[in-house]
């Protein structure tokens, strides 16, 4: 698109339950014109939150009967749609932000890089950890050279119940979701951008092993993913010779996200919900604080748009940037590359998990 600052960047909002808690209508230079969403109640929170009644059952009717009122599309379908229904609508001309993961297997990741060259349409990755508070803070010291080298580094990410427990939103009148089973791994946007988002380090090679707590874990024994696991942790190789652990755990008395950056000069530990602090140690040897600043009150956003927001102050900012990046002509921060050097480790993480850790080589895509 342009890069006129008076441009209007007209936007279609697919998906009413995560997507209907964007920030995209507070920004000067978007309007939400159309939306859609399978059920009636999503359907009406998205109308609701984002003033807009042009609102349609499916992202196919929309394409069909308003593709001249919106130039881009949000993504907050179901994972298992969101590459084909991404190249659906890069065939159909409109840019696209999409919640994580950019897919679910390797093929459909492919057509989609390949969509994505032809058109020169955008691709953004709607992943919040890559504007987390922390995240922003880490990669802006590792940019000015604080760190040095960041030899080692763990992310992990902890969602008790997103999977197998009763009490999550896995079932849909009896019905079992696309979370029923769903691999921890295939959702490692959420730990691999507190590598990818600092250093812009990508995994040539893992090896990862799977758990699950007990054998009464419903998905255990039949789920359409052939998954036998409720945890899977991996040991990653980067292209500049450093070493990752990320972990995506579902069953375990924890919550939230965590990471810690090991650096030849500094190291960074993030704070979590197990009761770690923030903080900072030198190479003098010192202890500091980190005193993270939330970048959402700063003039990176919008006067509209300084205010804290979902997923730890991300929301805003993830909004923010992808229609900046509309307006300004450029590619965004968590574009599809970024977006799958954080997606594809995960999917072979699984395979190696499902080969009982053999390392194996990620392909780049």
């Amino acid at each position: 698109m342009s890069k006129n600052r008076d441009v209007k960047v007209r936007l279609a909002v697919a998906g009413g339950g995560f997507g209907s808690t964007h920030h995209w209508h507070e920004h000067p230079n978007c309007e939400v014109t159309a939306v859609s969403d399978i059920l009636p109640k999503r359907r009406e929170n998205l109308t609701r939150n984002y003033g807009c009644e042009n609102a349609y059952p499916t992202l196919e009717d929309m394409l069909k009967e308003a593709a001249d009122e919106f130039d881009a599309v949000a993504l907050f379908t179901d994972p298992p749609n969101h590459a084909q229904h991404a190249i659906l609508c890069m065939e159909r001309g409109k840019h696209v932000t999409c919640a994580c993961p950019v897919g679910m297997n390797l093929e459909e990741i492919q057509q989609l890089k390949e969509v994505k060259e032809r058109t020169g349409l955008t691709y953004m990755m709607h992943e919040s950890s890559y504007y987390r508070q922390p995240c922003i803070f880490a990669r802006e010291l590792y940019e000015a050279g604080e760190f040095g080298r960041i030899v080692f580094s763990e992310v992990e990410y902890y969602h008790p119940g997103l999977a197998g427990r009763v009490d999550c939103a896995r079932r849909w009148k009896q019905e079992d979701s696309w979370r029923f089973g769903v691999p921890p791994m295939y959702y490692a946007t959420h730990a691999l951008g507190y590598l990818v988002g600092v250093t812009k380090e990508r995994i040539v090679k893992v090896s990862c092993m799977g758990s699950r707590i007990a054998d009464d874990f419903p998905e255990a024994h039949e789920n359409k993913y052939n998954n036998p696991f409720s945890n899977e942790m991996a040991l990653g190789y980067t292209n500049e010779g450093n070493v990752c652990r990320f972990a995506m755990l579902w069953q375990v008395t924890a919550d939230g996200e965590r990471a810690q950056w090991l650096g030849e000069n500094m190291s960074c530990y993030m704070d979590s919900h197990g009761g770690q602090a923030e903080a900072i140690k030198t190479q003098e040897g010192k202890w500091q604080p980190w005193n993270v600043p939330n970048y959402w009150e700063t003039d990176r956003l919008p006067e509209t748009m300084r205010h804290d927001s979902g997923h730890g102050g991300s929301a805003a900012l993830l909004s923010a940037e992808f229609i900046d990046a509309l307006v300004e002509g450029r590619e965004p921060t968590v574009d599809l590359y970024e977006s799958i050097a954080m997606t594809v480790p995960g999917i072979v993480a699984h395979e190696s998990a499902m080969k009982g850790g053999v390392l194996l080589e990620v392909p780049e895509l």
